[in-house]
């Protein structure tokens, strides 16, 4: 997963990518950090584009995206987003959605 460094590179993403997926984590967050390698897991297994933020540096992400906690997934569609799961994330459910756009 390329780690992006600004929103507005987020925003970019949106615009150009036909689909993506949106990891988001916090430094010291140990459910992120477990959590990561199954989501790139799945990611590589579908030849999927995916893209990480850390929140805790990108404070514009998080007010213009709603994200209230961590860790949190988001596909993107064609400029929208279609699928979010944040905390417990269901990985049959998110490789489902994934399978669902390609």
């Amino acid at each position: 997963m390329k780690r992006l460094g600004n929103y507005e590179e987020i925003l970019n993403k949106i615009k150009e990518e036909k689909y993506f997926l949106l990891y988001v984590s916090i430094n010291n967050c140990n459910i992120c950090q477990i959590d990561m390698p199954k989501v790139e897991k799945i990611v590589n297994e579908q030849n999927f584009t995916a893209y990480h933020i850390e929140a805790s540096e990108i404070p514009e992400a998080v007010g213009q995206l709603s994200l209230f906690s961590v860790p949190v997934v988001i596909l993107f569609y064609e400029g929208r987003e279609i699928h979010r799961q944040a905390k417990i994330i269901d990985f049959d459910e998110l490789n489902y959605r994934m399978e669902q756009i390609t």
